[in-house]
């Protein structure tokens, strides 16, 4: 289904008649896959007890993952692959039973490509806190009962703790490469910063060494709309009707979030000030094709995500300081040893690329003098769809 091709890696389009159909059916209360449903290309590991930074403890927990390659028999080939914030496991492959999605960098790993699965064994975990696998708010806990809002706080060196534990049971002691984009790519810098034993390559892609109180606000409000919805219930949703769950409040978080992944240049060039139908959005009822635009991917969303879970990894994002009880954001970078690719984007207005130029100065190791910014029209999410430029790079980084 159309619907099921993920935003984030192609451009932004007008929306036809046939898309619009595709979404006239009342939302799931939850989009989170949940035991039962199909498993697709997954591979689960489950671990024990984990104790957060915050001090609250899971008795035990799961990663869901996918793997692509074969790993060598010295287990020297392994690269972990770390996903932005809606994303998930599924780097490559169709969409299709347990898949709400294709993949997401199918353009970046696969036989031949950047990320060469003839020589490279993938590792794609699905973060901690999310809800296409991992344990997370819509998994049920030992009462019974789905976790919902008490879900214990995570921080990203929390769920970089659980991939840890999941280095260890796929027997992984150091990584060829680890890669992340965007709230990957703090897990990725925090896995250069707090494990640099662990990791031969590192590549930071379009995220910066600390979430800034400018993206601290720009988060708040999106989940400010979600837990202003009166189906949200506080977190309490999960035996709601389909249509009766908090989809407004999700699907307007999405919308705004939307706005900070492209970029104006974009926005304008595609959508100008077009209407959608002919009919004026000028006092006759009729809408501007961009805001339908936004309509019809926040509400697309609210079938593949979690409203707690997108709550859980949004303030996970929120905790993102590499200097956080290290001395600062420069000592931390220091500890860094591994060969690093720093890439920005000219037109990213969610994680400006002073963020990044300031990660590749202070580590010492980077196969470049500063980070290497790509120019493009698509903002944020140009590393996942600027494919051709952003593998060229990472072959740089394999192949130093």
């Amino acid at each position: 289904m159309d619907w099921q091709t993920s935003e984030d890696t192609v451009p932004s389009a007008p929306i036809t008649e046939a898309d619009a159909r595709l979404l006239r059916g009342r939302p799931p209360a939850s989009g989170a896959w949940r035991d039962g449903d199909p498993v697709g290309e997954r591979r689960f590991a489950a671990f024990g007890p984990l104790t957060t930074e915050s001090g609250e403890h899971l008795s035990s927990f799961r990663l869901a993952y996918e793997t692509w390659g074969e790993l060598a028999p010295t287990r020297d080939n392994a690269i972990l692959v770390l996903h932005a914030l809606t994303g998930d496991s599924h780097l490559r492959g169709a969409a299709g039973p347990g898949h709400p999605t294709a993949g997401w960098w199918e353009d970046i790993v696969g036989p031949g490509l950047a990320i060469d699965t003839d020589r490279w064994f993938v590792v794609a975990p699905n973060m901690l806190g999310g809800c296409q696998g991992s344990t997370g708010p819509s998994s049920i806990a030992a009462d019974g009962y789905e976790w919902a809002a008490r879900f214990p706080h995570l921080t990203v060196r929390d769920q970089v703790a659980a991939q840890t534990r999941l280095a260890d049971a796929l027997g992984i002691d150091v990584w060829a490469a680890v890669v992340g984009g965007s709230m990957g790519g703090m897990h990725a810098l925090e896995w250069g910063v707090g494990h640099p034993e662990r990791l031969e390559r590192l590549a930071v892609l379009a995220a910066p060494p600390v979430n800034t109180a400018d993206q601290i606000a720009l988060n708040s409000v999106q989940l400010e709309a979600i837990r202003i919805d009166p189906r949200f219930q506080e977190g309490e949703y999960y035996d709601s009707g389909d249509g009766d769950g908090p989809h407004r409040g999700l699907a307007l978080a999405r919308r705004m979030a939307l706005l900070n992944y492209r970029s104006p240049t974009e926005l304008n060039v595609r959508f100008q000030r077009t209407w959608q139908s002919g009919k004026s959005p000028l006092g006759h009822g009729g809408r501007f094709a961009v805001e339908s635009y936004l309509d019809f991917h926040g509400n697309k969303f609210t079938r593949r995500f979690d409203a707690n879970s997108y709550i859980t990894l949004v303030e996970a994002m929120n905790s993102h300081d590499v200097g956080r009880d290290r001395g600062g954001v420069d000592d931390a970078l220091a500890r860094v040893t591994a060969r690093t690719l720093v890439l920005g984007i000219d037109s990213d207005r969610l994680f400006p690329v002073e963020g990044q130029h300031r990660i590749a100065r202070g580590i010492r190791s980077t196969i470049d003098d500063e980070a290497v910014v790509i120019s493009s029209d698509f903002g944020h999410d140009a590393f996942l769809i600027e494919t051709p430029v952003v593998g060229a790079h990472l072959r740089r980084l394999l192949e130093a």
